[in-house]
């Protein structure tokens, strides 16, 4: 081996856990690629290893402008930090394989060299790569004599390297999820290691690179199960110690289908814009495929890298539950600071409170334990700017023992003691409240049920009347409640 390959055997890392976190910037990030990033991650720091982002970019024609910089922030935003990677750098770099593009072509000539690998200069249509069919039958050009390769490539044809694959025999390999798996030789296809641009191809790069950067454990899809045999034939031609896979099986829409952004599944991105917590999102995501010991299920990014273990991820696919979602959502909101909540919220309340006067953190106060997704508040908040319109059928409550008759007269009654109170303070409009229907001889919710009707003009509000009057002010609440009265003597 010359120089140039022991310089680049040289710089590997050795002796750590490694992993890595290889996205192509085709799309953006859905939720099966979050559970990859997220189970790549949290084998690296169980391990206390180290856990690289590679940008893997060499189908340049499906490139989406702007992914790369949405998967750092997702990856950011949910606390997957990354030890090495093309915006930290690290010992391997390169992290983008662009960036790398010089480094692929020594180690297909190599192959060339110990007759694992052959040039091909056939024309063959996109249909007939992507099946497989044309390689899957005897390639002219595998059994080129070294010098008709020399004299193509002189007389510059076209050309790719192929991957040669033996036509005989079986090959094994061995998964963490799925154990050893044996594959016929013969069912095998001479994969493209090349391109005619002089790009790798996803499968021999990854190959490469994954070598090169030391990586131990390999985290992808069950799709690649396929391509695993392949993958290991590569590793032993070139004399590799082949790294431990964990293929993961896929998460499903239902019972029958996979997840698609092309089906209008939710990507990472979507559930945060329909409300969703990203704490609760990689909680959630965590579980679809991995059981943790014991019934326990809530779990902070720390936790779940200190509880991880491949031994615990399941051969089955996982079905995304949007109400099982929901519902961690609902216990993180339940969970957080008020004033986590209170900022989290905020951008969600101004989009149905404009009124500067009216505090978000007070509004927030009595949504925090009535909310299962941060979307669900504007439509609770309606009645805040503008009292709507609403029917006098609203005081009808008959739990209350109300009516439109004993709306009008606990209005009356209330309006000019809560126009009196020297505080405007939760506690001082409560105790006004309460200390009338006791005086009365009434129950609170006969006193309470008319004034909540008038200061909301709803029946379903977040917090009841005594919130909803101190975030509203003395003024409003008075005013909404003259226009009640008058709605009532009509």
């Amino acid at each position: 081996m010359n120089t140039w390959f022991e310089e680049m055997e040289r710089r590997i890392p050795r002796g750590e856990v490694r992993t890595r976190f290889a996205p192509s910037p085709t799309g953006y990030m859905h939720v099966g690629n979050l559970r990859t990033a997220l189970y790549t991650w949290c084998i690296a720091r169980h391990a206390g290893g180290k856990f690289l982002l590679r940008i893997e970019d060499t189908d340049q024609n499906r490139q989406v402008e702007g992914a790369v910089e949405v998967i750092y922030k997702t990856l950011r935003d949910c606390g997957l930090d990354h030890d090495e990677g093309p915006d930290v750098g690290g010992p391997v770099g390169p992290y983008i394989q662009t960036q790398r593009r010089d480094t692929y072509l020594p180690y297909a000539k190599l192959l060339v060299e110990r007759g694992s690998a052959y040039y091909c200069f056939c024309e063959k249509t996109e249909s007939e790569e992507d099946s497989g069919d044309f390689s899957r039958r005897e390639d002219p050009c595998r059994n080129l004599s070294p010098e008709e390769v020399q004299k193509n490539l002189e007389a510059g044809m076209p050309w790719v390297i192929r991957q040669k694959i033996p036509r005989e025999g079986e090959t094994t390999f061995h998964d963490e999820i799925f154990g050893d798996i044996t594959v016929p030789n013969a069912d095998l296809d001479d994969q493209v290691l090349i391109k005619r641009d002089g790009l790798p191809t996803y499968n021999f790069a990854n190959v490469i690179d994954d070598h090169l950067m030391g990586i131990t454990h390999v985290v992808r899809g069950s799709e690649y199960l396929s391509s695993a045999p392949k993958y290991d034939l590569l590793y032993r031609a070139l004399g590799w110690e082949v790294p431990r896979y964990v293929h993961c099986s896929p998460v499903m829409r239902d019972a029958q289908n996979k997840m698609s952004k092309r089906h209008g599944d939710p990507s990472y991105e979507d559930l945060i814009a329909e409300g969703y917590l990203t704490e609760a999102v990689v909680n959630y995501v965590a579980l679809l495929g991995w059981s943790p010991e014991g019934e326990r299920e809530m779990f902070t990014i720390r936790e779940l890298a200190e509880a991880f273990d491949i031994r615990r991820i399941s051969k089955s696919p996982a079905i995304f539950d949007k109400e099982k979602l929901t519902y961690f959502n609902t216990e993180y909101i339940k969970a957080m600071e008020p004033a986590a909540f209170a900022a989290a919220a905020e951008p969600w309340i101004r989009k149905a409170v404009k009124n500067p006067a009216l505090d978000p953190a007070l509004i927030a106060a009595i949504l925090q334990q009535r909310t299962e997704k941060l979307s669900d508040i504007p439509e609770k908040l309606d009645f805040f700017d503008a009292l709507p319109d609403y029917s006098t059928e609203l005081y009808v409550h008959k739990k209350s023992k109300c009516d439109q008759t004993v709306a009008k007269e606990m209005l009356g009654l209330m309006r000019p003691r809560l126009a009196a109170l020297p505080d405007w303070t939760e506690d001082a409009i409560r105790d006004c409240l309460v200390d009338a229907a006791e005086e009365l001889g009434v129950k609170n919710a006969k006193v309470m049920w008319p004034v909540r009707i008038a200061v909301s003009g709803r029946a379903v509000t977040p917090g009841g009347a005594v919130e909803i009057c101190h975030i509203l002010g003395r003024e409003e609440t008075l005013r909404r409640m003259d226009a009640g009265l008058a709605k009532l003597e009509e």
